[in-house]
């Protein structure tokens, strides 16, 4: 579920850098001058990479109050509904208190490995000069057809080191809704109801 989560929310650039250009040029060796260009563009993406992490991290407890929202008139009676209500957002809210700063934190921390080694390896020291000064420059081909990639080293290695910590918080949050309102969950071996039909990945927004 949270593979799921990241592949659909993911959006790491901000419309300021995919105004860039870069032309095709050979790749060169890093150096502490690369490193240096790639920290500094890590350093003005940090917003948007928490940004993402904050989207993955509470996309669940958004689907669960959204399906809960739902559910409550049927499940429970009326001069009960406003009390569970609150304490189905309080529940959720502790989920999100607790797994925001875990995910991005972790995600934070995970750049420099993953978008920081991308950019190392595949874009030269005066290419990431054109990144930082975000100088509208035949940059931007490069830079962009390399979006995708980026996406894909960041979500594999944060589903990995986030699913242990965060999987049993759904959990737990998806238990304590289902309990206030009255949900009993389905005896073990029952079949799992059909998943829901993914949403296409949120498109990046445009200046």
């Amino acid at each position: 579920m949270l593979k799921k989560l990241l592949l659909q929310r993911l959006t790491l650039l901000p419309a300021a850098l995919l105004c860039l250009a870069v032309t095709a040029q050979a790749q060169t060796p890093s150096s502490p001058a690369k490193k240096e260009l790639v920290a500094r563009i890590l350093k003005l993406q940090q917003p948007g990479i928490e940004g993402m992490a904050r989207n993955i991290a509470e996309q669940p407890a958004a689907e669960m109050m959204d399906r809960a929202s739902m559910a409550l008139p049927a499940r429970v009676a009326a001069d009960k509904r406003d009390a569970v209500a609150r304490e189905i957002q309080a529940d959720a809210k502790k989920y999100v208190d607790e797994a925001v700063p875990l995910v991005t934190g972790r995600a934070v921390k995970l750049a420099p490995s993953t978008i920081g080694a991308l950019l190392e390896e595949k874009f030269s020291e005066d290419e990431l000069k054109q990144v930082v000064a975000i100088i509208e420059s035949p940059a931007y081909n490069k830079f962009q057809q390399l979006g995708g990639e980026m996406q894909k080293v960041l979500v594999e290695k944060l589903v990995v080191d986030t699913r242990g910590q965060i999987e049993p918080k759904v959990k737990a949050l998806e238990q304590s809704i289902a309990k206030r309102l009255g949900i009993t969950a389905p005896p073990a071996g029952a079949a799992a109801p059909a998943a829901p039909a993914a949403r296409p990945p949120a498109r990046p927004a445009s200046r």
